[in-house]
């Protein structure tokens, strides 16, 4: 096994078990934010990292103090969040992830004189939060897309994804991956003249903390034909990218296909640089980076913001900004840093191989997004998710 996987398992498990009023007042460099977790924690190399790198830039940038609070369970989201608010201490209060927006409809209600913000919530609407959301079906069709073509164009006749627990933000990502996977179908058989029926195998773990289901069900979508297995469960991703390592050895491969789509931060570094095609951008560091600094610059106020593809909130990973998460992954802990110029070059000799035809597909879909032209289902995904999957069958 790499030495890079088991840092990265190392990591990963360690730390898991360790738009307002006038009656609001601005923070100022030298401010405290206090920045609340639920129980995924530093180290998933993903969604919660991300937030992080938004906390870390500013402080940096800002001058701002930022003060983490970890929840070991989700008993601690509401007591958690009324602590930090009662003390009086943090001129705003973020909360990173769905799970925390019951105990965040709660405690923004209790002291309506605090601001608060949260990621991945657009429905409570307190005058003292801000609610931040992302286009996550619109990156998902992205990369859904380029899913089945490159499954198609290697032979494989499945693709994969890999969720967390089933909570409406999820299903957005699988109603653009579904989505994008027919289109992607459509796609291929238009250029090349040969049917494509690349099909979906997807599974909800029930978990964001427990890597070994992860491994579990890409073990089990790589034994049913998957080429692709795209991961929506933070850390869980180490156990996808485990399961198609051992797979490739098996077969005396070092490089996919098999390969592994990455999530919320640029994982393509992982895996050397030939096992992660790509990865779905979801930019939870520029909400939590804005957040601040709207409480630093006294334009915060309550209400919803939307980052999707149109504001860079959303995007599919590509070669400028590799390097930047390759020093993510070099700080996170998962690689070193003398492994970059290699990495770098696995990464450009996998993409290459891909047929450059698909690539420019991918960007079609994406200006088709862009445009209006391409409408990615969802609506509010908790209800409309079973017409989803009648609409785009697996």
């Amino acid at each position: 096994m790499k030495t890079w996987l088991f840092r990265s398992v190392t990591l990963v498990v360690a730390l898991l078990m360790l738009a307002g009023g006038p009656f609001m007042n601005t923070a100022t460099a030298g401010g405290k934010v206090a920045l609340v977790l639920d129980v995924g924690g530093r180290g998933d190399l993903s969604f919660n990292d991300m937030g992080f790198k938004g906390a870390d830039e500013a402080e940096a940038k800002l001058g701002v103090d930022v003060v983490e609070i970890q929840s070991n369970s989700a008993a601690d989201y509401l007591p958690n969040m009324q602590n930090a608010a009662r003390s009086g201490k943090f001129d705003l209060v973020v909360a990173v992830g769905f799970l925390l927006a019951d105990a965040m409809a709660e405690v923004a209600a209790q002291f309506p004189d605090q601001k608060f913000a949260i990621i991945d919530v657009t429905w409570l609407g307190k005058p003292n939060l801000m609610e931040i959301g992302y286009e996550e079906n619109k990156g998902s069709a992205l990369v859904g897309a380029l899913s089945s073509m490159v499954a198609a164009h290697y032979g494989y006749d499945k693709i994969g994804i890999v969720l967390g627990i089933e909570i409406p933000v999820l299903y957005k990502f699988e109603a653009g991956y579904r989505f994008g996977m027919h289109w992607g179908n459509a796609k291929y058989a238009q250029v090349t003249g040969k049917k494509a029926d690349v099909g979906l195998l997807w599974t909800y773990t029930g978990t964001f903390s427990d890597i070994a289901k992860g491994k579990v069900a890409t073990e089990a979508m790589l034994a049913q034909g998957a080429g692709l297995i795209y991961n929506v469960a933070g850390p869980l991703g180490i156990g996808d990218l485990e399961a198609i390592t051992e797979h490739l050895e098996a077969k005396g491969k070092s490089a996919g296909p098999p390969f592994m789509i990455g999530v919320d931060a640029n994982q393509d570094y992982l895996g050397d640089g030939h096992r992660v095609l790509a990865s779905m951008m979801k930019r939870v560091d520029l909400g939590v980076y804005s957040a601040i600094e709207s409480a630093v610059n006294g334009t915060f106020k309550g209400g919803v913001q939307i980052l999707g593809p149109h504001n860079g909130g959303i995007a599919m990973s590509g070669k400028q900004d590799l390097a930047d998460f390759i020093e993510f992954g070099v700080s996170g802990g998962a690689i070193q840093s003398s492994d970059r110029d290699q990495i770098s070059s696995n990464w450009i000799a996998m993409r290459d191989a891909i047929p450059g035809w698909i690539w420019d597909a991918v960007t079609e879909l994406q200006g088709q997004i862009s445009s209006g032209a391409a409408e990615v289902p969802c609506g509010w995904c908790a209800d409309t998710i079973g017409d989803i999957r009648a609409k785009y069958p697996d």
